[in-house]
């Protein structure tokens, strides 16, 4: 009896310890604050390790109510390689370079490319805001023309 009181009292006395252990030792895997420098999630008090800017430098941030880990997005006007880099999920050209941009997307939430405006050159229709790429005469090179008629066709004027 004396025995089996003397295990009782030794396991309550190692009880408490072990919980503190595993407590330290996970403070310090997870021992960044918000705003710090990061690699990975585990490093941060809220598990969220991710870009917050154009720097590829992680850090510690936030996680969002739904507990989920966003990284930065570009917002519209920043050069963008894919829809995924955007706010907007919007990567398109926007003028006559051939450089893409994040842009916003149409009240109708379209992701809309830029097109050529009326007597610009053009190569094809979907290249002109009026989807009418033609050449005016036999010399001249294609542009992008207003449609016309009573069905808005595509017509030489």
């Amino acid at each position: 009896m004396a025995s089996a009181g003397r295990l009782l009292l030794l396991l309550l006395c190692l009880l408490p310890v072990a919980p503190v252990l595993t407590i330290k030792k996970y403070q310090q895997l997870s021992h960044k604050r918000i705003g710090e420098p990061c690699e990975t999630h585990n490093e941060c008090q809220s598990d969220c390790c991710v870009t917050n800017s154009l720097n590829p430098q992680k850090f510690c941030t936030a996680q969002t109510v739904f507990q989920q880990c966003l990284s930065w997005k570009k917002p519209n006007g920043y050069i963008c390689k894919d829809h995924l880099e955007c706010q907007s999920k919007c990567c398109v050209i926007n003028n006559h370079s051939v450089q893409t941009y994040c842009k916003a997307k149409t009240v109708f939430l379209q992701c809309l490319p830029w097109r050529k405006p009326n007597w610009d050159y053009c190569d094809y229709h979907s290249e002109c805001r009026s989807k009418c790429c033609i050449r005016l005469n036999e010399l001249s090179p294609n542009r992008c023309v207003p449609q016309s008629g009573i069905l808005l066709q595509c017509l030489p004027w």
